[in-house]
């Protein structure tokens, strides 16, 4: 084979985070990814972390021990088996305790949400959770990660995103009745439990929840779709502008909202 038909190779940067090779991770069908498959209605996966599953009571063990030594990058799927990996379908709340960690890493991960926890995270500035096709959304809460600078997400996994505009899930009115907060259906809540407001971080109650979403850029690379959780009107209008090119104000989602076209 000459120089000139040699294929070109590309450097993998995150291969040390990824952990040993495996089983392939769990994918989803949510998203579609070419302009000749036609895009479905969305919503939230519905399921719900097993926290009976060794690959979890690991990684708690490496939160754990992450908070103590107070280190600046944590990697947490490297640590784990293949099949410890596929158990992982969220972070657990005690990431809140990572305020030193400058670089999370979660490359190649079966994850379908993060916890409003990980904006306690102060010295973030490098977010990567690439390749991580089933996590569509992320928290409002992220914003308050001040120092978030760098981010690399799979863009056309995400909801709203500008290659396809997918459609965002369709939010609960708040005057619906909305249930016990501590004991909610992730794939109509995008959660199983709202504890705090995403705006004010005040407590919520379950008759005054309203759920929004906005589009916003959160570091200098990336747009990302939200999930604000607020405790009343006045939260969500004090939401700051959502990012040029993309919704005008915050909504709550379903087929219904118009959105840009594709770029």
């Amino acid at each position: 084979m000459s120089e000139e038909s040699a294929p070109q190779l590309f450097t993998n940067h995150w291969a040390d985070a990824a952990g040993p090779a495996g089983p392939s991770r769990e994918h989803c069908t949510c998203i579609a990814y070419t302009s000749t498959t036609p895009q479905r209605a969305t919503r939230f996966h519905p399921e719900r972390q097993d926290t009976t599953a060794p690959g979890w009571i690991r990684l708690l063990e490496l939160v754990e021990q992450a908070a103590a030594d107070r280190r600046e990058v944590f990697k947490p799927l490297a640590e784990l088996t293949p099949e410890q990996r596929r158990q992982i379908v969220t972070l657990p709340p005690t990431i809140a305790g990572l305020t030193s960690v400058k670089h999370l890493l979660l490359y190649g991960s079966s994850l379908v949400r993060i916890p409003p926890e990980i904006g306690a995270m102060r010295s973030l500035e490098e977010f990567t959770p690439y390749t991580s096709y089933r996590l569509h959304w992320f928290p409002y809460e992220i914003t308050r990660c001040r120092n978030l600078r760098r981010s690399t997400v799979s863009t056309r996994a995400l909801y709203g995103n500008y290659k396809r505009r997918p459609p965002f899930p369709a939010l609960r009115p708040a005057t619906a009745g909305n249930p016990a907060l501590g004991d909610l259906d992730p794939c109509v809540w995008g959660a199983t439990e709202i504890r705090m407001c995403s705006v004010c971080d005040q407590h919520l109650d379950a008759g005054n929840l309203r759920q929004v979403w906005i589009s916003r850029w959160t570091s200098g690379a990336d747009v990302l779709p939200l999930l604000v959780n607020a405790c009343s009107a006045a939260c969500v209008e004090a939401l700051p502008a959502p990012a040029e090119g993309y919704v005008a104000a915050p909504h709550t989602g379903g087929p219904g909202v118009e959105q840009p076209p594709p770029r």
